[in-house]
């Protein structure tokens, strides 16, 4: 979360020191995307099970149980994971297409995008309170990981200078999009507008536990 800040307000000098230490894969992957991810999860949880979050159809605050906050918890992260990787996946690729270097690694392409959403997860401190609206907290966090990976991506992806500003708007669009995605998808199951647990893979899933093959 300190890293978040330090890209927001020392930008450039942040970035320059995260190419120098050339992080390796499983190093952002447990030291930086991980921490960020138990912490929001964390905090989301309790803010779920003592304020709970407002559903219309209740006309109330509901307060999940605690098997609730975990596998929605579980299953949020499950979904910001593959969100990062294959936003990472589609960075490098938009590299390709516009005649970026082709000496960088996916590494490279994943450090920018889990640096780059650092300020989106750090927005997310605030989901646990009750009365906050959690697309406020996305759109503010993306616009702001957007506006940091101006310096970012150039560091880490080594464009063509004619080409940079290209790969960072489609970039740009490619995680706005994904993190949307996801953003709606959990936000619903939240406000109860649909119920996963009763959903067709949901009673499904409880079928094949409930009947374990021999």
């Amino acid at each position: 979360m300190l890293q978040a800040l330090l890209l927001m307000f020392e930008g450039e000098a942040a970035w320059d020191r995260i190419v120098l230490k050339e992080r390796s894969f499983v190093a952002v992957f447990l030291f930086h995307l991980m921490p960020m991810m138990v912490i929001t999860a964390g905090l989301e949880g309790l803010g779920m099970r003592h304020w709970g979050k407002w559903q219309s159809g209740l006309s109330e605050n509901k307060h999940f149980s605690t098997h609730e906050i975990i596998g929605y918890e579980v299953g949020q992260s499950v979904l910001n994971l593959v969100m990062i990787l294959v936003c990472a996946y589609l960075v490098r690729q938009l590299g390709r297409t516009f005649h970026g270097r082709v000496t960088y690694t996916y590494t490279r392409s994943f450090t920018a995008v889990v640096f780059g959403f650092s300020p989106m997860f750090l927005l997310r401190l605030l989901d646990p309170l009750p009365a906050m609206n959690l697309y406020v907290t996305w759109f503010i966090g993306i616009c702001l990981s957007i506006s940091i990976l101006y310096n970012g991506l150039p560091r880490l992806l080594l464009p063509d200078p004619t080409h940079a500003f290209g790969l960072y708007m489609s970039s740009a669009i490619v995680l706005f999009m994904a993190s949307g995605l996801v953003r709606v998808v959990t936000a619903l199951y939240l406000s109860g507008s649909v119920d996963f647990a009763h959903s067709f893979i949901g009673n499904n899933l409880k079928e094949l536990m409930g009947n374990p093959s021999p």
